[in-house]
């Protein structure tokens, strides 16, 4: 066979050998590279979550500096025997938050769970807070009870802490107290 044959021949079969392992080939290059890839998109959330929680917690310094800062939380007395329908929250006159409660808000309540219900700016000193709630007792009849507070608002970020009961308790059923 002459040399210019021998030439060709094994330019085909090396072009022959190369179609056929080279699927395998770009198969096992392109899993790599999606095992890669999928680490990367992974690294890149992590990073992202890392970043809106950092946001979020300086949004909240800047939003409500620790010298105004005033939270408040409502929970139920353990002997709860009513059914919250809604909440309204006053500081000095001026209404602060309302809320209506759906029912897996009030079933997490009766469960023992803790509702953050307002975050807001209060500047040093004295204040009023007036509390109302409405909602129905047991046998249905509806109630309405408001009652009023005192608090005063130091330096440091103030937490109060709402716990309502049922007015079959006895005394108010509306107590506010730190937190």
């Amino acid at each position: 066979m002459p040399t210019f044959m021998r030439f060709l021949v094994l330019a085909v079969f090396t072009i022959l050998v190369g179609a056929v392992c080279a699927p395998g080939f770009a198969q096992e290059i392109a899993s790599e590279d999606t095992r890669s890839l999928d680490g990367q998109v992974q690294e890149i959330k992590s990073d992202v979550l890392s970043i809106a929680s950092e946001l979020g917690n300086l949004e909240e310094r800047l939003l409500y500096p620790s010298n105004t800062q005033l939270a408040l939380f409502v929970a139920f007395h353990d002997s709860e025997d009513f059914r919250l329908d809604s909440i309204q929250v006053v500081i000095n006159g001026e209404v602060a938050t309302q809320h209506i409660y759906s029912f897996k808000e009030l079933e997490a309540l009766q469960k023992g769970g803790v509702q953050r219900l307002y975050t807001g700016n209060v500047p040093t000193g004295d204040h009023q807070l007036k509390v109302t709630m409405h909602g129905k007792l047991k046998n249905g009849k509806d109630f309405s009870e408001t009652d009023d507070f005192s608090f005063a608002k130091g330096i440091a970020p103030k937490a109060l802490g709402i716990t309502l009961a049922g007015p079959s308790l006895g005394g108010s059923p509306i107590l506010v107290g730190d937190w």
